[in-house]
């Protein structure tokens, strides 16, 4: 009987060979298929997105100055010196508008998803509610890394500023206890103070979101006054030749020196995202978060420019000295007590500015723990201060310990890298989530005028002044004559405008052949993927092969022709499509052309960041991968089926609309969104008089 067995299994073997290596590729399919829908899942929002278990107490003046005091800090009382020696000269007044125009097209963006989702985690949700998870916790991990590092480097620069006001007394103490550090990577000593100051502001944020706001509020109104004195009696005390040296002029570094400097003060408006951040404690947030970041950013650039155009007609650019250059300049005018104020502006400035990390940071970490990609131990709030008290706790500690190690110019030089991917991710959400069509299995209520099914009516019927009947897919809408017979005010309207969103315009009617075939919306995130991996060419290039360019060899014009039509050609694609901008209270201008250039500007920035920041960012980064493929993909609170988009593409106010409607209709049935156009439009084209289709209507319920 064992021998038959046996005998049998021999027989059998050359088949279950053949067969053994198929279900194994089905299985492994099935297994990536369903790894792929995952990642690529996108987070569906609650119903009542103004519900939230934070406390909902910030009006529009409080977020504007939570924005100025995050950003007015460090940059204006440290950086300003050091570009201005160092870099770009009497140029730094270029060096600042470069670096707030830059940062100006990522606020708009930022402004946008700020109306669309009022929620804690700034540039994390908005990602994830457009693009999908896996990109989501790349940029949540990254934003946890941005906060932590500014912190760490404001604590620093505080410290060093009171260091420097004391002789160094702090320094040479420590240094006569521990010795000097002798790692590369590390700080020459152990700042045991910036590491106190860390900790001490943020059991000060522990007390709640309002007394924050109030201590916040109080010490960036002293910080902007004391910008307003730089202001007043540096040009008070301005000589014209000091921007005019012999042999050096307003430029003396070139515009080489110009654009150097604007990156480094790129690092001054680092803190406006923080203002998304405050969206889920935000009174009105659709109004407050896209007019505080447009305020905070564009009084922050105009007290930059102002405040070093003061500082180098005061003085000449070569006298400054980097450490205090405010407080030396005044002194060697011979205004010494103006060195005082100045002081204690520098300490409520960068006292802000700590405050404003240490205040994002525990909320983009509960953002993701609430949504099951970090532990849930971190999704917990205080039911008294409203406050997630461990979040601030872990976040206070870790920015201690790196204020403790490392000094100001590496914390400074790794944050950037975090911060300019964020951005660049966001402005290339803002594209998509514009061009991306509601869903044809979304569903709405019926509207009382609007007929039940295709069936009801023939069919569908085609659009007034057209022949293309309504498809779900494709290009076939034209919105040629439309504004002629439908008013642009009007339910109808609105879900037209949903179901043209993606497909072409007419006037691009002859790229059909090449993009007909794409369903809505898919050329165009294909597009801003290509537009993205383009720029990175090119920004590469522009750093390794600038001098062929420059002279005009012929393969650098040819290469770099061919890459700027590629790139001239995906925005053409991109903006050959209908939009959706129904329910949005702001609205970036010139899409995609701002989201578009906003995208070049963050990656041309990055590609100059050296190649230790980019190793140090990817260790940064392999880690949140274990996390997230270990933990997060696993318990994420998101499902395998549904969307979100339909909700941001269209109002609440029309949501609400067309289900107060359903109980006068008693049925409460329920049709996609591209049945309710054919149906409303075919009603309208075959009854000419708004009274016969009431009538109809009345006869029908009767």
């Amino acid at each position: 009987m064992v021998g038959f067995c046996v005998g049998s299994a021999r027989k059998l073997h050359p088949a279950a060979n053949r067969t053994m290596p198929r279900a194994r590729r089905m299985i492994l399919g099935h297994v990536m298929s369903g790894l792929c829908s995952k990642m690529n899942r996108t987070k569906q929002l609650p119903a009542d997105l103004m519900e939230t278990p934070l406390n909902r107490c910030l009006n529009t003046f409080d977020i504007t100055l939570l924005g100025i005091g995050h950003m007015v800090g460090a940059g204006i009382y440290v950086l300003t010196g050091t570009v201005a020696r160092e870099m770009a000269g009497p140029a730094i007044v270029l060096s600042f508008i470069l670096a707030g125009l830059v940062s100006l097209l990522a606020a708009l963006c930022y402004a946008e998803f700020g109306t669309r989702v009022p929620k804690a985690g700034s540039a994390y949700v908005y990602t994830y509610v457009s693009i999908g998870e896996f990109w989501a916790f790349v940029i949540g991990w990254n934003i946890i890394l941005e906060h932590m590092l500014g912190a760490a480097s404001v604590a620093r620069a505080w410290s060093g500023y009171v260091d420097s006001m004391l002789g160094n007394i702090v320094a040479n103490l420590t240094m006569e206890l521990t010795g000097e550090m002798h790692e590369q990577l590390l700080a020459k000593y152990p700042d045991f103070l910036a590491c106190f100051v860390c900790l001490s502001y943020a059991v000060a944020l522990a007390t709640g979101v309002k007394a924050t706001a109030m201590i916040n509020s109080i010490l960036t109104t002293v910080n902007v006054a004391v910008m307003a004195l730089v202001v007043v009696l540096g040009f008070w005390y301005a000589s014209p030749n000091n921007w005019s040296l012999p042999g050096q002029g307003f430029v003396p570094f070139g515009f080489g020196g110009v654009l150097a400097g604007a990156a480094t003060c790129f690092y001054a408006f680092v803190g406006f995202d923080s203002i998304a951040t405050a969206g889920e404690e935000a009174k009105n947030p659709s109004v407050s978060i896209p007019l505080a970041t447009i305020l905070s950013l564009c009084v922050v650039t105009v007290g930059y420019v102002l405040v070093s155009a003061a500082l180098t007609l005061m003085i000449p650019y070569n006298e400054i000295n980097p450490a205090a250059a405010l407080p030396e300049a005044f002194g060697m005018r011979g205004i010494t007590w103006a060195k005082y104020a100045i002081s204690t502006g520098a300490i409520c400035g960068m006292t802000t500015t700590l405050l404003g990390s240490l205040f994002a940071l525990p909320r983009c970490i509960y953002a993701m723990a609430s949504d099951g990609l970090l532990f849930s131990c971190f999704g917990k709030v205080n039911t008294k201060t409203q406050v997630p008290l461990l979040n601030l706790a872990v976040s206070g500690v870790c920015s201690a310990l790196l204020a403790l190690l490392f000094d100001l110019e590496k914390l400074v030089e790794f944050m950037s890298i975090g911060t300019l991917l964020a951005y660049t991710i966001v402005s290339a959400s803002v594209i998509v989530l514009r061009y991306r069509p509601i869903s044809v299995e979304e569903t709405v209520h019926l509207a009382p005028d609007t007929p039940g099914t295709d069936e009801e009516d023939g069919g569908p019927a085609p659009l007034p002044g057209t022949t293309a009947p309504v498809a779900p897919t494709g290009g076939g809408i034209d919105s040629s004559s439309q504004s002629s017979t439908i008013d642009p005010s009007s339910p109808t309207s609105e879900m037209i405008e949903i179901a043209l969103a993606g497909r072409l315009r007419p006037q691009f009617r002859w790229l059909e052949p090449v993009l007909g075939r794409c369903e809505p919306g898919v050329a165009c995130s294909g597009a801003v993927l290509m537009f993205c991996v383009l720029s990175v060419a090119v920004c590469f290039q522009l750093e390794n092969s600038w001098d062929e360019l420059y002279h005009g060899t012929w393969w650098a014009l040819g290469l770099y022709g061919f890459l700027l039509f590629c790139l001239v050609a995906c925005v053409v694609v991109i903006s050959a499509h209908h939009q959706n901008t129904r329910g949005l209270q702001f609205k970036v201008p010139f899409v995609p052309y701002i989201p578009a250039l906003s995208i070049f500007c963050n990656i041309e920035l990055m590609v100059h960041l050296s190649f230790l920041t980019w190793l140090r960012f990817f260790i940064w980064l392999s880690i949140g991968m274990l996390v997230y493929f270990l933990y997060g993909i696993h318990n994420s609170k998101e499902g395998e089926l549904g969307t979100s988009y339909s909700m941001l593409m269209s109002t609440n106010e029309a949501i609400r609309g067309w289900g107060a409607t359903s109980t006068a209709l008693g049925g409460g049935s329920k049709v996609t969104v591209t049945k309710i156009i054919k149906g409303r439009i075919s009603r309208k084209t075959t009854v000419g008089d708004r009274q016969a289709i009431v009538d109809d209507d009345d006869d029908e319920d009767s």
